[in-house]
């Protein structure tokens, strides 16, 4: 049987994610640490087997005033890492020593988004919980060659990408006035969509993340060159093979010459360029096959599968808390915070 490690720290946190490599920014410390909740504490979970390694980041929150808590996932694609796994791994003793530490915890159930990235996230959880697919992220694969890439591309992102080039020159940000321009296009742009509260950050939280060494951060701004405004930013975050968009604007007078798709096909360029193999754009708003995973696949149709993962540790407890909770039927986990 091996042992469960609990780790809290940067250092021993990032000790483990060296030692497993292949990972995405989603599961690193400071990630972690710029996107917690006040009272979220951020976990790795740590199980060493031989030569088999499997780390699993958490967020531990407690439950209203019960001596109970439960663990959710960062915003993104998190899910657990591996190392000596293969796919006919026997899960028994990680899943039963995940299990007693997860009820000597008092944590009645966990939730994570998994990773399309990552490999053996399912194999590890096989038997521990259920995962369920909600949707389709859009990948763009960057090991082909850029033509090939752009072939993909549908007839009117091709023609609109080629506009916004003869219109826009791109640039890096790199200064505090040019940052804090791209946060309020982004925030101009949720506003104009009605976004939840969750999609919007105050400035702190981008400049924090652009001081991260865990992962690399850049933000690129379409310049429209006759105005010498700014038309709109992205946001990419790059670790290990993979290129994460994250965060996107566009000012409402330059939404027809779709600046950011330019931005798109620029990071597409020169992620191949430095050698990344994937380039998520994700998918729709809540996991949707809406208008946003419409825009997104019209760059490619190399699509994967976005899963979560919940588990129920405690049977009892999480039931009477939905019966305290006065929860009716959802689809919300844990159900018992649909009220909240």
């Amino acid at each position: 049987m091996g042992m469960i490690n609990i780790i809290k720290t940067k250092v021993e946190w990032d000790t483990i994610l060296n030692k497993i490599e292949t990972y995405d920014f989603y599961h690193t410390y400071d990630y972690h640490t710029i996107s917690k909740n006040q009272e979220e504490t951020p976990v790795l979970v740590v199980y060493e087997e031989g030569n088999i390694l499997i780390a699993l980041p958490l967020l531990i929150r407690g439950i209203g005033d019960t001596a109970y808590y439960d663990a959710t996932s960062v915003y993104g694609y998190a899910g657990p890492l591996t190392k000596g796994i293969t796919q006919d791994f026997d899960t028994l003793n990680f899943q039963t020593s995940l299990n007693s530490y997860l009820e000597e915890q008092n944590i009645v159930s966990v939730f994570s988004r998994l990773n399309p990235y990552i490999p053996y996230q399912e194999t590890i959880l096989n038997g521990i919980g259920a995962v369920k697919a909600i949707g389709k992220v859009v990948n763009i694969d960057l090991t082909i060659s850029l033509e090939e890439q752009r072939a993909a591309y549908r007839r009117d992102t091709k023609s609109r990408v080629n506009k916004a080039r003869r219109l826009c020159s791109v640039k890096k940000a790199e200064t505090k006035e040019d940052i804090l321009a791209f946060i309020a296009i982004y925030n101009e742009t949720m506003e104009k969509l009605n976004a939840d509260t969750t999609y919007f950050f105050d400035p702190d939280y981008f400049f924090n993340f652009l001081s991260c060494d865990g992962f690399k951060t850049e933000i690129l701004l379409a310049v429209h060159n006759e105005s010498k405004e700014i038309a709109a930013g992205s946001m990419f975050v790059k670790s290990n093979n993979i290129i994460q968009y994250h965060l996107s604007g566009t000012k409402s007078e330059y939404m027809k010459i779709a600046p950011s798709r330019l931005l798109l096909d620029e990071m597409r360029i020169q992620g191949t360029q430095e050698g990344y193999t994937y380039f998520n754009l994700g998918g729709g708003y809540q996991s949707k096959e809406d208008a946003l995973f419409n825009f997104k696949s019209s760059f490619s149709n190399d699509t994967k599968q976005f899963k979560l993962w919940t588990h129920i540790v405690n049977q009892k407890t999480y039931s009477d808390l939905c019966l305290s909770a006065k929860v009716g039927e959802t689809d919300f986990f844990p159900a018992y915070r649909a009220t909240l």
